[in-house]
């Protein structure tokens, strides 16, 4: 495929590949599953790609992402990744229960080494559709459907593999869980990952997503994860990008929340080519809470943007929503963030801020904060900067005998770590801080001491 090739074009090959292979991507799936496929890839090619220039797309072109040439399996390969002994790197203080997937696919000696707890649910996504049928049926494809977009549903029709995760109700999780979802093969590869997540009532957890590519080709994951927060649970999901510069990530996140439940959601990007992320927060019910942040360091031609909405359709709830990105060389990155209060959604308070460091005169960096409101006893606010390092603290700074490069470092990391602080997890705050200032000094190459010499 051609980098030349446009939208449209790309819609119709997608298309006919998922013509092709219907059998083979039904294959061994049941139906609970399998009858969202044929109303999606309708829905695909209604929507087609984004062009750059869409409302939510404005600045993001993501033929960049799919305008190269990528190969599909529709089955399984054998996993020979002992994730205790590579990944080493993630967090190495934090004490977690460790899932692995690769190109998509749950690796089935999971629950061998991870050692959940018992009442702890944690399979393959297409195991969950057989065995966990009511939970599944439930919740699987509700809130993606609710807010189509092109990549998503693309995603539903070829999805055959991901994770499923279940906290039961009142179950508080006393380690966090980590994900690691790793891309490597021996060809370009465009990979489908669906992921589902039940938190129950009064349940409390954690999950750390880390992204990785261990083989130098180009890669394009598109991964959807739905998640349920039922009355009165707290749940954390913190997602580490740092994939290889040739390659594409999209991802979508969804996620409802009941009555008197909290999230907090915090996305770190270190690395990785061309990264589009989608975050979509209902608060269905009242008195619940959202926090969202977000950080990206990003140099070279490296592109990142991410959209956010934060749907109030209740009164009473509260949202906060904090995006910062450190921007050198020739990096592009955009930021929309859209909150929307409803008619009937009083006593509404919703936050938003987006903050954002151009170190180069090449860099580029578009941003478009939003509030909808449509209620009247509210409080929200939102605003938007861009610009570069503060000129007068970098003079105070050196003349307290402070070299200029490491001046420069101590000022971006203060900006960053606005941010890194609102991690519930002490370890993983001191963790992610060591990330963030090793990829400010330009010493974050690769995933930290990883056996996988990747770039």
């Amino acid at each position: 495929m051609s980098d030349l090739i446009d939208n449209n074009t790309m819609k119709y090959k997608l298309i006919s590949l998922y013509q092709q292979n219907i059998p083979a991507i039904r294959e061994g799936l049941p139906e609970n599953m399998n009858k969202y496929r044929e109303p999606a890839m309708r829905e695909f090619d209604r929507l087609g790609i984004p062009e750059k220039g869409e409302e939510k797309y404005k600045y993001t072109d993501l033929m960049k992402a799919f305008g190269k040439g990528y190969g599909y399996t529709f089955k399984a390969t054998n996993i020979a990744v002992d994730s205790k002994t590579l990944f080493q790197c993630s967090v190495p203080e934090l004490d977690t229960h460790t899932l692995l997937l690769e190109n998509g696919w749950f690796y089935q000696k999971n629950q061998e080494h991870a050692q959940l707890p018992k009442e702890i649910v944690a399979c393959s996504i297409r195991d969950a559709a057989v065995n966990y049928a009511a939970l599944f049926e439930k919740h699987y494809n509700q809130q993606a459907a609710e807010h189509p977009e092109g990549i998503s549903t693309f995603n539903t029709a070829f999805a055959q593999d991901g994770m499923f995760l279940y906290i039961p109700d009142g179950f508080v999780l006393e380690k966090p869980i980590q994900i690691i979802n790793l891309m490597r093969g021996s060809n370009p590869l465009l990979v489908n990952q669906r992921n589902l997540i039940v938190a129950g009532k009064n349940s409390q957890s954690k999950i750390i997503v880390c992204d990785h590519t261990l083989t130098q080709h180009h890669f394009l994951s598109n991964t959807v994860t739905e998640v349920f927060v039922d009355e009165n649970a707290v749940f954390d999901f913190y997602n580490i990008q740092n994939q290889h510069n040739q390659s594409s990530q999209l991802t979508s996140l969804y996620i409802q929340q009941m009555k008197g439940s909290n999230t907090l959601t915090n996305t770190l990007t270190l690395h990785g080519g061309f990264v589009r992320n989608n975050i979509f927060v209902k608060l269905a019910e009242e008195h619940s809470e959202a926090h969202v942040y977000g950080l990206a360091l990003i140099d070279g031609k490296q592109h990142v943007d991410n959209y956010t909405f934060i749907d109030h359709a209740v009164p009473n709830c509260q949202s906060t929503e904090m995006y910062k990105n450190v921007l050198d060389d020739e990096a592009t990155g955009a930021f929309n963030g859209r909150i929307l209060v409803r008619r009937d959604a009083q006593k509404t308070k919703a936050f938003q801020s987006n903050k954002n460091i151009c170190l180069t005169p090449t860099a580029r960096f578009y941003t478009k904060p939003q509030l909808e409101i449509y209620a009247d006893d509210v409080k929200c606010s939102h605003g938007a900067t861009i610009g570069q390092i503060d000129e007068e603290a970098l003079f105070y700074l050196q003349s307290r005998g402070i070299g200029g490069r490491e001046a420069r470092m101590m000022l971006m990391y203060a900006f960053a770590y606005e941010v890194i602080r609102n991690i519930r997890v002490p370890v993983l705050t001191e963790r992610y801080g060591e990330l963030v200032e090793k990829r400010l000094r330009g010493e974050l190459s690769r995933c930290e001491g990883c056996f996988v010499h990747c770039n």
